[in-house]
């Protein structure tokens, strides 16, 4: 039996636990179909700030696609790991697809998109209707 934390707290494990754990995260599939770049999303007055963590990729690695007010940021790179032999394998950065469905108060045409040190920095102007705010006055 092995000591493991889990969510801070102690758990005794048996082989059974140990082998189910180490088969997820020692799949090869697994980094490459379930890995999503961390994503923070600010909005401003005048517009949101979609940033994404893809460290490892160049901004010529990211696609970046727009269809039906879904935006879609992709990249899939080729890696040479042919001659690597991994004794455990928790994390792959070759490939990655994250989406995000955009509001219509957004103006579509003046989106941009900046990369820096692993950092991806997409900025979503709001339509100037969007943008107008009321003051309610409560009787």
């Amino acid at each position: 039996m092995n000591l493991v934390r889990w969510n801070n707290q102690p758990r005794f494990t048996n082989y059974l636990d140990n082998a189910l754990f180490n088969d997820l995260f020692q799949n090869e599939s697994y980094g490459k179909s379930c890995n999503k770049p961390a994503a923070n999303i600010v909005e401003n007055e005048d517009n949101f700030e979609l940033i994404l963590s893809v460290p490892g990729f160049e901004k010529e690695d990211i696609k970046i696609d727009l269809e039906d007010n879904v935006l879609t940021v992709s990249s899939e790179k080729e890696v040479d790991e042919k001659d690597v032999n991994f004794s455990r394998r928790e994390f792959a950065y070759n490939a990655f697809s994250r989406s995000f469905r955009l509001s219509k108060t957004v103006d579509l045409e003046k989106i941009k998109a900046d990369h820096k040190n692993g950092i991806l920095n997409i900025v979503i102007p709001k339509i100037e209707e969007a943008k107008l705010k009321k003051a309610i006055k409560i009787s």
